[in-house]
């Protein structure tokens, strides 16, 4: 990949449960287009493309008949595969971030290492099952997917909020700044692999 090349990936995923199609722009302005069939996802990545600045088309067709479950692990799982593709060897990337995100009551923090073993800590609670009639339990699913399927070891805490939908929305906002600066490519990097083993 040449320095003028764009940064970007493109997922076609097709199960038994769902088709997803994914494409990401990382150097981009932070348009989506997104359609999953649920809302309040929707909703989500458009916030997680516009804070990231990524742009980012998704369209999903899931077995919403059954429930919401296989089309956000889904969703989750094809963006990851897209990120990581986007990245390519990640050189020059800054590679780590953190942040403390408020939303309103909430406030979450989020620390991202872009290592290529890719790990999970989410403590974040729910006091709710559902946030209108999304499942509550489905913000972890989507984490897990997209964190194993990108290759990055992502840690996200609530340190306290009251509102479920503030809750979510902190998460989300969080991992958009900070992929937004964790991908940055680093000018004192020279375009080398930000890792003593010289490959991430």
């Amino acid at each position: 990949m040449t320095d003028s090349s764009p940064r970007a990936g493109r997922v076609d995923r097709r199960t038994a449960e769902t088709d997803v199609r994914v494409a990401l722009t990382l150097d981009g302005t932070g348009r989506a287009s997104i359609a999953t069939g649920v809302g309040f996802l929707d909703h989500m990545l458009e916030l997680l493309a516009r804070h990231a600045l990524f742009d980012l088309d998704i369209k999903v067709t899931g077995d919403l008949h059954v429930d919401q479950h296989h089309t956000t692990e889904d969703c989750g799982i094809a963006l990851g595969q897209a990120f990581a593709q986007a990245l390519g060897d990640k050189r020059g990337i800054r590679r780590y971030a953190d942040l403390h995100l408020p939303m309103d009551e909430a406030l979450t923090r989020v620390a991202v290492d872009i290592s290529g073993r890719p790990f999970l800590v989410f403590r974040t609670q729910f006091a709710r099952e559902k946030i209108g009639v999304f499942d509550t339990e489905l913000v972890r699913e989507w984490f897990q997917a997209f964190a194993m399927n990108a290759g990055i070891t992502l840690h996200v805490e609530t340190l306290y909020g009251d509102n479920q939908h503030h809750i979510a929305e902190s998460c989300y906002k969080g991992l958009a700044r900070a992929l937004r600066h964790a991908v940055e490519v680093d000018p004192r990097e020279g375009g080398r692999v930000p890792s003593t083993k010289g490959s991430l």
